[in-house]
């Protein structure tokens, strides 16, 4: 019954909020202090919410762990039936074996491995159902990483209620005398009333969840372990040893012998006797072939030679037309190359002409400005001479 203890979790839920609405006036219809009633309202209500996650999770739990303890005892029952042999012929292509996605999944991972193991002789290898079914497994499926940290999540939100409330009581807390200070003890008790009534829920579900769920992972650790134990002894593939490996590898060895000295004597009795129907099916074609045809083959023989004649020429002509196009393709080489000296020829011409032409028109500007310079002088002159 461990498994169904997180059940107790919800009475007890049911109890504490009934205690906390009580203790608060909220039935006397007399509510005491409003922001205490809202605070603790605050925390059960988160309190809750991780309960129902955890529930969830522990439903699932329940359900695979169920599932090994239903899939333990068929393969007890089957080996029990098969006069104590192994029964993994009936699981080996077996696809829904628990029927829970998780734990099915798992199991085909596993038989897909043992399947690569698998020869005529029988397996040649085995590994463990534990390294896809184990504990891991089960943690992953009960979310053992947000269950275990629950006690430890309670008993904080318990402290923080704690220190939640004192500072609401010490936050409305003031006065200088003992007056003063008379009239504000009704405050700060109402602010510790938070702090105390948070942390006795807050450890005491932290001490009733904790109990609660290593029960149940111990239950199902103890199913994983039985369904591991019945599978090793019922249902885990058996691996041929050395011995039984060398006598199959001999036995079929000898089957391949046999059979290949069969077929060798029979081969031996019926291939002289195929030799010679088939020399006499081919003497008797060649036969009927001369005496159907006659002069038609001489024909065809003629005209296969006068055929080859006419190759042979075709192909000293074609002999011939290559070394023609050798020959011009050397022409056009030497051509290019005599191309290529006129064309370097004429562009060395070209130069020296503009070079001539350069010094040409240097030549004409000097004499042009000569020209100018005595044309200056002699008009000099001339007016010189006119005044005189």
């Amino acid at each position: 019954m461990r498994k169904r203890l997180y059940w107790v979790l919800l009475p007890l839920y049911i109890l504490v909020v009934a205690f906390v609405l009580y203790i608060n006036g909220v039935f006397q219809g007399q509510i005491a202090s409003a922001s205490n009633l809202i605070i603790n309202g605050v925390f059960l209500l988160v309190i809750g919410i991780l309960f129902l996650i955890s529930m969830q999770s522990f439903g699932r739990l329940n359900r695979c762990t169920d599932c090994l303890v239903r899939v333990a005892e068929q393969m007890k029952t089957e080996y029990r039936d098969a006069g104590g042999k192994n029964v993994w012929i009936n699981y080996q292509d077996k696809r829904e074996t628990f029927s829970e996605e998780v734990l099915d999944s798992a199991f085909q991972k596993y038989r897909l491995r043992m399947r690569g193991y698998r020869t005529r002789q029988g397996y040649s290898d085995s590994c463990d159902i534990e390294e896809y079914i184990n504990e891991d497994l089960l943690d992953h499926v009960g979310k053992t990483y947000f269950n275990s940290g629950m006690a430890g999540t309670l008993t904080g939100l318990g402290i923080l209620g704690t220190f939640l409330g004192l500072a609401l009581g010490l936050g409305s807390f003031q006065g200088n005398d003992i007056y003063t200070i008379s009239d504000n003890v009704g405050p700060l008790l109402a602010g510790m009333k938070v702090a105390f009534h948070t942390s006795v829920y807050g450890i005491f579900f932290s001490l009733v969840f904790h109990f609660i769920y290593r029960g149940i992972m111990a239950d199902a650790y103890g199913k994983l372990d039985d369904f591991l134990n019945v599978f090793r002894q019922c249902a885990q593939p058996v691996v041929a040893s050395a011995d039984e490996k060398s006598a199959a590898m001999l036995v079929y060895q000898a089957n391949i012998a046999n059979s290949m000295k069969e077929i060798l004597n029979i081969l031996q009795g019926t291939g002289r006797e195929q030799i010679e129907g088939v020399e006499r099916i081919v003497n008797q074609f060649l036969l009927q072939m001369n005496s159907a045809l006659g002069t038609n083959l001489q024909i065809l023989s003629n005209s296969l030679r006068q055929t080859e004649e006419a190759q042979n020429a075709y192909t000293a002509q074609c002999e011939q037309l290559t070394r023609a196009m050798k020959e011009m393709a050397e022409l056009n080489r030497a051509t290019c190359g005599n191309l290529e000296q006129i064309a370097s020829r004429q562009e060395a011409f070209a130069k020296e002409l503009i070079r001539q032409r350069e010094q040409l028109e240097a030549t004409c500007t000097q004499m042009s400005n000569e020209v100018s310079s005595q044309l200056y002088t002699f008009e000099q002159m001339r007016g010189l001479y006119e005044k005189q």
